[in-house]
């Protein structure tokens, strides 16, 4: 009979913790998508109806006013491109940067990697500060520049060390194995090297695209003055201030009779979904390169 009531327990068992399982990552579902879809709906409702509350994930009167007005300013166009370009840029750029020196620091035959790992750790402690930051632009003649946006953060040393932690992780001996079929130093990061790294790639990757898109301070530090290279959050930036203390530089005869159909906090839900949808479209890109990395030392049975 106790052999019996194993077996049937067993099963049993195993439905339990499958429903708590399917339970929490319910619940963790639910916990994580009902704030933006409660931002989306709010997006979605008429200004009006939304000061009255009660608005949960599907607006109660549904409208594309509040979208109407962001996307009635002058230079949202112009910004967008700008953003799409410099993250794109940006990202690409800081990959090869962070990886090349990564690898680098990683050879046990490079002499001098002691010395640059432990200048690249004081960078992340100690800074010019923005009035050095902002005098050395100036003195670089990067000011109305599209590189602006670029090259002063195109080395990180954060994403230097994640890379350098993964890369020391690959066994050297495939790259002896490689010098020993004549490829040289650049061949073996390209083509042995990189392709092993792409999940702490894919990673870094995200941090610097999602840092990329959401910048503005720059623009309204180097750039102001230069409308053909605003970005979309500096121009969606004015907006809100043109909505909520109405001193925005948007600020005219036109608008104030199109802002007076909304409200500020209408148009900053719609602000929110227009700055977080597109970058939302770049990780189904990147998951599978974080599935590996998860998947990374299992044993195959």
């Amino acid at each position: 009979m106790s052999t019996k009531s194993k077996r049937i327990s067993a099963p049993i068992s195993d439905r339990i913790f499958d429903v708590v399982v399917y339970a929490v990552v319910i619940m963790v579902v639910i916990v994580t998508l009902y704030p933006f879809l409660n931002v989306l709906a709010l997006s979605l409702n008429d200004s009006t109806d939304s000061v009255r509350g009660g608005i949960s994930i599907y607006p109660r009167e549904f409208t594309w006013k509040n979208y109407e007005v962001i996307f009635s300013f002058s230079g949202l166009i112009q910004g967008f491109k700008i953003s799409i370009l410099r993250t794109i840029v940006g990202t690409l750029l800081g990959l090869l940067s962070a990886s090349m020196l990564a690898y680098t620091l990683s050879r046990p035959d490079f002499q001098g990697r002691r010395f640059i790992s432990i200048f690249l750790a004081l960078t992340m402690y100690v800074s010019g500060g923005m009035i050095a930051s902002y005098i050395l632009i100036k003195e670089l003649h990067m000011m109305g520049t599209f590189w602006v946006y670029v090259l002063p953060g195109m080395v990180s040393a954060f994403n230097v060390f994640i890379i350098r932690s993964f890369m020391d992780g690959i066994p050297y001996a495939l790259q002896e194995s490689a010098k020993l079929d004549g490829a040289n130093d650049f061949t073996i990061y390209w083509r042995v090297i990189l392709p092993m790294a792409k999940p702490a790639l894919a990673t870094i990757a995200l941090f610097l695209a999602v840092g990329q898109w959401n910048s503005w301070f720059d623009t309204w530090l180097y750039n102001a003055r230069s409308p053909e290279l605003t970005t979309l959050q500096y121009e969606l930036m004015k907006v809100l201030q043109s909505t909520t203390s109405g001193n925005g530089d948007y600020r005219n005869t036109n608008m104030t009779q199109v802002m007076a159909s909304v409200s500020p906090e209408s148009v900053k839900m719609a602000i929110t979904i227009v700055v977080t949808v597109p970058i939302l479209f770049v990780y189904p890109f990147l998951q599978r390169y974080f599935v590996q990395g998860m998947t990374l030392g299992a044993v195959k049975g």
